[in-house]
């Protein structure tokens, strides 16, 4: 998940660097979401990852 928001964080860049603005942004949006998801199944995993088993 990290690594897409990573590569659509990239491909934001390059567009943005030459010019296409609309492109550059709808990728800056779906790298903003895709870290969104990271954080909150990375969090999840952390609280529910250290309970104790009965």
């Amino acid at each position: 998940m990290l690594s897409w928001a990573l590569t659509f964080l990239i491909i934001a860049i390059i567009a943005g660097v030459l010019g296409f603005g609309g492109i550059a942004g709808a990728a800056t949006g779906i790298a903003k979401i895709l870290f969104l998801v990271f954080l909150v199944l990375f969090v999840a995993s952390l609280i529910f990852g250290r309970r104790p088993r009965p």
